[in-house]
């Protein structure tokens, strides 16, 4: 159904995946995703519309209701899921460039990343095979008790176009897992890797209706999430939406998680060594453009030593190469879109008039003619009041926050609605791990930055509620049923 070599589209979409069959759809709407590198529509597809999610929803809940994934043997489940984390490596290279091409990510960074999507799917087959899903324990009395963790059911799976299938793949691998039946609506901006994933799925022989893919833009999102049938959705998005979300599902008590916003700090505390800090900062400061929730927006440094800091920091940030994402020296590509674009320059301007001082960038680099590109931007002088420094930009701006003391440190850090990730830098990692549980956050690396998908992932207050990825993962998709024995 699809095909890229390079990032050249051989094949575009035409159809959607549902009840184990690609469909036409049910309108003659299309959607058209922009090149972000030469502005140029890059190719158009079909727009699922809400009789194409009843069709999908359907098929899911059938899937459940009568067919055997749900009662399946966890070790047989596995042996699927492993199936497709095989054909997903096969696919490696076609889904780096599908990324890179779509979001403008630099394809040293997508090569690099994309193993992921088969690390879920092989983890959770390994989990599932040991996993407790019968607890067999004792009452007071005497008598036997199972509690039993069984699959939610028909869940939908919304992710975004920043990361496209890994952000995917967290959901499709856990919920699989759990024995759920799956409906994706990946974003309208970024359909290929859900695309090649449906493919996968297809190929290694999944039951009917297990897996559905309807890519759609938010009219037929909308009508997904407020679909009776469907007993869970599985987001990941702005805040915004994600509240939207949660505000809809509440009307049926439908189970919800969520992974929303950042405004990521990184605490360099005073006995941290800069220069060992700097290169996991030049990273994950600003990774893909800065288009990603777990960022390091907010760097905290402390006041006596932050020229040094900014000495050290400034230069770095100036002399990364921005560039052709598809080349593979290109340290940084465009944002993803010319909306994403507006945004990020509104909040420079916002920066500037709210007293920030800039000390890099701010503006459009030289040279580029074409595609949706913002230098990478540095500003000092910012109070934690400010609007850069409480709202996530989703862009190459990084905000440079001085303190005073470790107890200022902290509230700086925690001075934002949300509570996503961050690190901490310090010569001695059990101080930085004592500061590290200061913070508000639901993620956190001592002397570094590391998101590993074997591990839960997730965050405190607005950046969500719910964890991906680990045992956690899993049990987002699981109901608890308690069996008392009493004869």
């Amino acid at each position: 159904m699809v095909k890229l070599d390079k990032g050249r589209i051989l094949k575009a979409p035409d159809s959607f995946f549902i009840d184990g069959e690609w469909t036409a759809p049910q309108s003659d709407r299309r959607l058209d995703v922009i090149s972000p590198m030469t502005e140029e529509k890059l190719f158009s597809y079909p727009e699922g519309a809400a009789a194409d999610m009843d069709r999908a929803v359907a098929a899911a809940r059938r899937a459940f209701d009568d067919g055997p994934w749900p009662r399946m043997p966890a070790r047989e489940r596995a042996a699927y899921l492993r199936r497709v984390g095989s054909l997903i490596t096969a696919r490696l290279d076609e889904i780096a460039w599908a990324w890179t091409t779509q979001v403008g990510a630099p394809i040293s960074l997508t090569r690099k990343l994309v193993p992921q999507n088969a690390t879920l799917f092989n983890h959770y087959a390994e989990l599932i095979e040991t996993y407790p899903f019968i607890d067999h324990r004792r009452r007071d009395d005497g008598g036997e008790v199972r509690v039993l963790r069984e699959p939610v059911g028909v869940c939908a799976a919304i992710s975004p176009w920043n990361a496209p299938m890994v952000l995917l793949s967290y959901k499709i691998a856990a919920g699989l897992a759990a024995g759920c039946t799956m409906v994706a609506k990946p974003s309208p901006e970024t359909p290929l890797e859900a695309y090649i994933l449906a493919e996968c799925i297809e190929q290694a022989g999944l039951p009917r209706g297990v897996f559905n893919l309807v890519p759609a833009g938010r009219e037929a999102g909308d009508h997904l999430i407020r679909h009776r049938d469907v007993e869970k959705v599985a987001f990941t998005g702005s805040t915004a939406v994600g509240k939207h979300i949660m505000r809809v599902c509440s009307d049926r008590l439908a189970r919800v998680s969520l992974e929303l916003g950042g405004k990521s700090a990184a605490v360099l505390l005073p006995d941290a060594d800069f220069a060992k800090a700097l290169p996991s900062l030049m990273v994950y400061s600003m990774p893909i453009t800065g288009q990603v929730c777990f960022s390091l927006t907010r760097l905290l440094v402390p006041e006596a030593r932050k020229t040094e800091f900014l000495d050290m920091f400034l230069p770095a940030v100036q002399a990364l190469k921005l560039g052709d994402p598809a080349d593979p020296a290109t340290q940084m590509g465009p944002l993803a879109m010319a909306r994403q674009r507006e945004r990020v320059e509104g909040y420079i301007a916002a920066g500037r008039a709210g007293g920030a001082q800039l000390a890099c960038g701010g503006g459009r680099p030289r040279g580029f003619d074409k595609g949706y590109f913002v230098e990478p931007t540095v500003f000092t002088d910012v109070t934690p009041d400010m609007a850069i420094a409480q709202e996530e930009i989703f862009g190459p701006v990084v905000s440079v926050i001085g303190y005073s003391d470790e107890d200022d440190a902290a509230r700086k850090a925690n001075a934002t609605p949300y509570g996503l990730n961050g690190a901490v830098y310090s010569a001695d990692p059990e101080r930085g791990f004592a500061f590290a549980q200061r913070m508000r956050t639901g993620g956190l690396t001592i002397n570094g930055l590391i998101v590993d998908p074997k591990h839960p992932f997730g965050g405190y207050r607005e950046s969500g509620m719910g964890r991906e990825g680990g045992p956690e993962g899993l049990e987002n998709y699981l109901e608890v049923k308690t069996v008392h024995m009493a004869g």
